[in-house]
């Protein structure tokens, strides 16, 4: 397998840091679950906070040991798993070819071949002969735009800045979740390394006012004078603002190519589903794929593949990501914002709703048995 990365080296701009319960067997069925969990830590609790009451509402995923195989979220700096991933192929000579530092600029969809052209770092081209091509090279997918497909859904108006800083909120009564919910002042507060860099946190929140990257730097003390007011002890290590959007491919294949990711899918990073659904692409993809290459299934499957991890975005993970966006960076005076507060009460006082709620991520999932 030959993997094509525009990148020269991996990325360590702030990206997804949360992996879902869920999502664990697959890394474990990957070999990468417990050099994973080395990297970074195992947690079990939320905490939703309100900002304009104070009041705390928490609940864990202690609800479901003994239910499911993995009842704890894995935090992890996603270019860490990246890391974890290659020293994975190169510990056991997996025959895996990563090629950085190419940009893919064409693309020649046969009945039996995909012939791919990139650039190399110094501009030259080179081509590549495959079986099948997998485009999960992201929001601004090369792969899909040489395909012409469009990208359809929208993009919502603020920008999301997610940033890594140094700073004592377990010391302020933080949960290593906290969802502060405020129109204003709603953020995302992610725990990020629980033992080589215990002051580490991942600190999201939405600027509805700053209309370019530069503008982000220029508010960033606003919020973090308000959620983070002990200055001599806050030290900011990145940052990253970003445009969010809601959007997915009309297709996830066209002949030999298939989409996976924020290649064939993008939604907003409230509560983490948008690496949650990449992930079980990949995992079912894994599986369909390896079946059709080794004669055990026909390509057929691959529609299936297309058709149900497209379903399961557009039905289950894009509306409940809005949801969760409209619940914390919204206001709990209004009365749908009312609503969707009474409703994360509930999750404290009901174990049955919570539950419920934290079985959400199993449902992403795609399990359709391969002819074998």
């Amino acid at each position: 397998m030959t993997v094509l990365e525009r990148n020269e080296d991996v990325v360590r701009a702030p990206r997804a840091v949360v992996y879902h319960w869920a999502t664990l067997e697959g890394l474990d069925r990957l070999s990468v679950l417990k050099p994973a969990v080395d990297a970074g830590f195992l947690k079990k609790d939320y905490c939703f906070l309100n900002w304009r009451t104070g009041e705390r509402v928490r609940y864990g995923l202690s609800l479901l040991e003994g239910t499911v195989e993995h009842p704890y979220n894995l935090h992890l700096r996603q270019d860490r798993l990246v890391d974890v991933v290659l020293k994975t192929i190169e510990r056991e000579a997996l025959p895996v070819d990563v090629r950085w530092g190419r940009n893919v600029i064409g693309l020649q969809n046969h009945e039996d071949r995909v012939m791919v052209t990139a650039l190399c770092p110094d501009g030259s081209p080179e081509q590549y002969r495959a079986e099948w091509v997998i485009g999960a090279d992201g929001a601004g997918s090369a792969v899909r735009t040489l395909l012409g497909m469009p990208f359809e859904g929208f993009t919502w108006p603020e920008r999301f800045v997610a940033t890594d800083v140094v700073y004592p909120f377990e010391e302020e009564g933080y949960d290593q979740t906290t969802f502060v919910v405020d129109e204003q002042y709603g953020a995302i507060i992610v725990k990020i390394d629980g033992s080589s860099d215990a002051g580490l946190w991942r600190y999201t929140y939405s600027d509805p006012a700053a209309d370019s990257p530069d503008g982000v730097e220029r508010r960033m003390d606003e919020f973090f004078s308000t959620l983070m007011p002990r200055a001599d002890r806050r030290t900011l290590r990145a940052f990253s603002p970003y445009k969010m959007h809601q959007r997915c491919a009309p297709a996830f294949r066209m002949g030999r190519v298939l989409l996976a990711g924020d290649a064939a899918h993008a939604t907003n990073p409230t509560g983490g589903l948008g690496l949650t659904s990449g992930l079980f692409d990949s995992y079912l993809l894994i599986d369909e794929l390896a079946a059709v290459v080794h004669g055990r299934a026909d390509a057929w499957v691959l529609d299936r593949y297309a058709h149900e991890r497209r379903r399961v975005f557009n039905e289950l993970v894009s509306p409940t990501a809005s949801a969760n966006k409209k619940l914390i960076f919204g206001s709990t005076q209004t009365a749908e914002g009312s609503e969707a507060w009474a409703r994360v009460q509930r999750l404290g006082e009901d174990e049955e709703a919570a539950r419920s709620r934290l079985m959400f991520p199993k449902s992403l999932e795609t399990l359709v048995p391969v002819a074998r």
